[in-house]
């Protein structure tokens, strides 16, 4: 009898290491499986934004190829700027951006580093996409990505509730530039961007994902008042 109840003794401690075994082996391939899973959507994210842009002129139907990944650094060629009407002097820490973006209707207000700062990422920031020019660059065209939706990194989560006619403001270098939204279109997120805008007109182009739709991009085109 004392050999019996000691086997069954045993046999519990047994399947008590297995159970625990086993649990342990669950849990272990769970976190696994999770970690594969928040690696693959976080390339997802960042991979959304990364894409090649065309920049399209309305009237002649030219394509110029202006930008690819970020980042890296941009020459920009300043032009003197003479619509004094519309700028005026905007307290902003330009110690630390390179300019700020301002869309007074969805309550937007948020800087963006050069192409050549390490911050100038979709991860942290609204992004300066390599190949734009600067809000004084007669006839040039700043665009800025982010994404949208409900992540801490979707800056431009409310653009959806934009329309044409809204405004939008920039302020670089000391100065505030006003833009009127005059184009909202939507691309297949096929990778590459067809930026279709008035050469003649300097232009703010902003990107993001289009709302409730996770195989379009939604492209804002505005000109500078």
């Amino acid at each position: 009898m004392q050999m019996l109840n000691q086997f069954k003794i045993n046999n519990k401690i047994k399947k008590s290491h297995i159970l625990l075994i086993g649990s342990l082996l669950v849990f272990i391939g769970v976190i696994i499986i999770s970690w594969n899973y928040f690696l693959k959507m976080r390339e997802e994210v960042f991979s959304d934004m990364k894409i090649s842009m065309m920049d399209v002129d309305k009237n002649t139907g030219k394509e110029n190829k202006v930008a690819s990944d970020v980042p890296v650094a941009n020459n920009v060629t300043v032009s003197e700027d003479t619509d004094n009407s519309s700028n005026k002097n905007y307290e902003v820490d330009y110690s630390k951006y390179l300019g700020v973006l301002e869309i007074p209707k969805i309550g937007l207000k948020r800087g963006f580093y050069n192409t050549d700062s390490k911050y100038n990422n979709i991860q942290y920031n609204v992004t300066l996409v390599d190949g734009s020019n600067l809000p004084d660059v007669v006839g040039g065209n700043l665009i800025l990505m982010a994404h949208s939706g409900d992540a801490y990194i979707s800056f431009f989560a409310y653009l959806y509730r934009l329309n044409v006619g809204d405004v939008a403001y920039v302020t670089y270098n000391g100065v505030k530039y006003k833009y009127n939204i005059v184009n909202i279109y939507n691309i297949p997120k096929t990778g590459l961007a067809r930026i279709i805008r008035d050469h003649s007109k300097t232009t703010l182009t902003m990107i993001t994902c289009t709302k409730n739709n996770d195989y379009s991009q939604t492209i804002y085109i505005a000109e500078r008042v």
